[in-house]
């Protein structure tokens, strides 16, 4: 608590001056941003569960609060319309008063449909951010998720302020404590469905609460890469266990990915080569680097992996020229990391938008940006045995390369993704998956 508040007059100043920035280039007096709310499932009485809109948390650590809006200049006060109806039937949220609560000017709302009162009443002059374009025309803006505007925040959403950078520790090391668990629950023999609630347990946080759903797979499943769909029923023998979840903290994500082996075979001496692979990854990702060049590093490492435990007979170059390392390897190095799990900004070269989109040769890479200090990433090299593509590869002339017998003793344990979360800096990366202690 006394981090987060040490830091947030200075996250307060910061967004201010982006957002300042961000309407002199639309020509606009100021942003309205809508925190969201509620969606009904169809032909239901129900809602889904509620998810914030990232602009919005961007600014204050209220995430599970539909109906709040946000009006901002850049200059004066932020003003905050907090939602607090009178409500018997779902719990309602106490007023404000936490450590950030004295950085907003507060106005209780407690009708939803009665905000329009508390809005600026020249909408001309302003633009609606947010989800919901029915709201924003029924209150009568006509300017709604302007592009320069948010070209321009989702670029600079990629440098973190002190207390952004604190609130990803935090989830972090609420994170690894989940890993710790599920790793321990994966000994005992319990099946994926129960390793995740060992996770969730560990972090006291609910399946709607993790910043993703957690990925929780064992023997083959860990070949499926969003492999969500877990298991109730524990497998007669649980040989190797990959789990990829992460946290969250005041709306920032962790993304954590482990892999394990049951015995200490040459699955596990596969898995110990990959953890050196990411480290060495990592170490690649500097202030100037190019996110691509690590990717395509990342590729020459996966078929070095696949030369040296015999699972291909060729050279870990021609390997990948000849794409072999794609079947193995068929996802990005990573991602920001920030508010969103995948976070924005990843794709465009400036903070104008200009697109820089993936080279054709590797569509599923998330970043094409110059690393830089206070950007936060993931690193996370896989090596899988999966069906379909492999099944694609067998059907082609460089089958002829691949001994399917090394590729059969490994199919049955599914694949690896070793991942970690990186806080660039201008003189040395700060790894706080290692640095908490998760090997």
């Amino acid at each position: 608590m006394q981090t987060f508040s040490a830091h947030y007059a200075s996250h307060i100043e910061e967004m201010q001056k982006r957002t300042k920035e961000a309407l002199v280039r639309e020509g606009i007096d100021g942003l309205v941003i809508h925190s969201g709310q509620s969606k009904r499932m169809f032909l239901d009485d129900n809602n889904y569960p509620f998810h914030v809109n990232p602009q919005f948390k961007a600014w204050l650590p209220v995430i599970d609060n539909p109906n709040c809006w946000l009006v901002v200049n850049g200059v004066d006060k932020p003003k905050l319309i907090f939602y607090r109806p009178k409500d018997f039937w779902h719990k309602v949220p106490p007023e404000p008063n936490d450590y950030w609560a004295a950085y907003f000017d507060i106005v209780l709302l407690t009708q939803a449909d009665a905000v329009e009162k508390h809005l600026p009443y020249d909408k001309a002059r302003y633009a609606y951010i947010g989800e919901y374009l029915e709201v924003a025309r029924a209150l009568g803006f006509d300017l709604v998720n302007p592009d320069r505007v948010l070209h321009y925040l989702h670029y600079y959403r990629a440098y973190k302020t002190d207390y952004e950078m604190a609130c990803m520790r935090q989830s972090s090391e609420i994170a690894v404590a989940g890993h710790r668990a599920a790793e321990a629950a994966f000994r005992e023999g319990l099946s994926e469905f129960d390793i995740n609630q060992a996770y969730l347990r560990a972090t006291r946080l609910g399946d709607n609460q993790v910043p993703y759903n957690n990925i929780v797979a064992l023997n083959e499943n860990a070949a499926i890469l969003h492999n969500m769909v877990t298991d109730t029923d524990a497998p007669e023998h649980a040989r190797s266990f990959l789990i990829d979840a992460g946290a969250t903290c005041n709306g920032f994500a962790s993304d954590i990915t482990r892999t394990y082996s049951r015995e200490q075979d040459r699955f596990a001496e596969l898995i110990a080569a990959m953890d050196k692979v990411t480290l060495d990854l990592i170490e690649q990702l500097k202030p100037g680097a190019k996110y691509l060049d690590i990717h395509l590093s990342a590729h020459q490492h996966i078929g070095r992996l696949l030369t040296e435990f015999e699972i291909i007979n060729m050279s870990p170059q021609d390997a990948v020229e000849k794409e072999i390392t794609k079947t193995f390897f068929p996802h990005g190095i990573g991602h920001f990391l920030g508010l969103q799990v995948h976070d924005v900004g990843g794709h465009i070269a400036d903070d104008r938008g200009t697109p820089n989109p993936p080279p054709q040769e590797h569509p599923f890479l998330r970043n094409m940006r110059t690393v830089e200090a206070r950007q936060v990433f993931t690193i996370e090299p896989g090596l899988y045995f999966i069906d379909s593509l492999l099944a694609d590869l067998r059907s082609s002339p460089e089958s002829k390369y691949v001994n399917w017998n090394i590729v059969d003793m490994f199919k049955p344990f599914g694949g690896i993704r070793i991942e970690d979360n990186i806080i660039v800096h201008r003189d040395r990366n700060e790894n706080m998956t290692r640095e908490l202690g998760l090997q």
